[in-house]
């Protein structure tokens, strides 16, 4: 459970598509006056250096922030300025992970939550945010301290859920925590991602969303290659609940260019769903 390391793949084609949609959202919930809290069940390090050992083994970012930071599109600046913005920090090259995001986003009066079980992750993590009065760090299980946290004092706000699915079970874990997290705090915006290693796992991920009695589900997916049988992380999707009304445009303008941008030899691919409708 402890062995997986999000610095491995810091700044893929998969971050790519998990930290736009979080960008998207924390925009939309800035446009309100009114705080909210940000809650990162799987926070991870936050912060990653990508000439590492560990990022560099496989160089993933290789096919996700590089090729997008040299194309420079204005449709996506919000996203490239808080990356440029984290890499202005050290001479190194840097790519922010999730939480990281949100900190830069957040304004004077909003909250984070973040948790994170692996303890070398959770000891820089705490480095990164002991300064920063408006997050809490917690090194406890995501899926539990979640729905301790429900429904929030503020409430507004957006959950980011990001388990490593290294467990088989954490496919139905995320189900059932999500439709708890639902009961509780009906109106909050929810983002999980997820990998698409095994299509059939999916398949039954979002029958099973269907099922679930939650309304306005979107999904949406990037891919650098078509499914296969076989190891490796192929596509990663982002299934949203309550999402922005302008996301599902935005994405569905932004997708096909990033599957053609990032693709491996021409085989990009794409999906933006809605899974549900706003009235179930």
């Amino acid at each position: 459970m402890l062995s997986y390391r999000h610095s491995f793949h810091a700044g893929n084609f998969a971050d790519v598509l998990k930290h736009l949609i979080e960008v998207e959202i924390l925009e939309y919930l800035a446009r309100k006056d009114k705080p909210y809290v940000y809650i990162d069940t799987h926070a991870a390090a936050g912060l990653y250096q990508l000439d590492s050992l560990e990022a560099g083994k496989n160089r993933e970012y290789e096919t996700g922030i590089a090729p997008l930071l040299e194309a420079n599109w204005p449709e996506v600046q919000s996203y490239l300025d808080v990356v440029r913005a984290c890499q202005e920090l050290a001479d190194e090259p840097l790519y922010p992970g999730s939480p990281w995001f949100a900190m830069h986003m957040m304004r004077e009066d909003d909250r984070a939550f973040l948790f994170e079980l692996h303890p070398r992750d959770l000891a820089l993590l705490e480095d990164l945010t002991y300064r920063d009065r408006r997050v809490r760090v917690n090194g406890e299980d995501g899926f539990a301290g979640l729905i301790s946290l429900l429904p929030p004092t503020l409430k507004r706000g957006l959950i980011l859920m990001d388990p490593p699915y290294e467990i088989k079970t954490d496919y139905q874990q995320v189900v059932k925590t999500l439709v708890a997290a639902h009961r509780r705090f009906a109106t909050g915006t929810y983002a999980l991602w997820y990998p698409v290693v095994d299509r059939s796992r999916i398949n039954e991920l979002e029958r099973a969303f269907v099922a679930s009695g939650i309304a306005n589900i979107q999904l949406f997916e990037l891919g650098i290659e078509a499914d296969r049988d076989g190891r490796g992380m192929t596509s990663s999707g982002m299934l949203v609940i309550n999402p922005p009304y302008v996301l599902m445009e935005r994405m569905k303008a932004l997708l096909p260019r990033l599957a053609d941008l990032l693709g491996r030899d021409g085989q990009g691919c794409w999906r933006a769903v809605e899974l549900v409708g706003e009235n179930g």
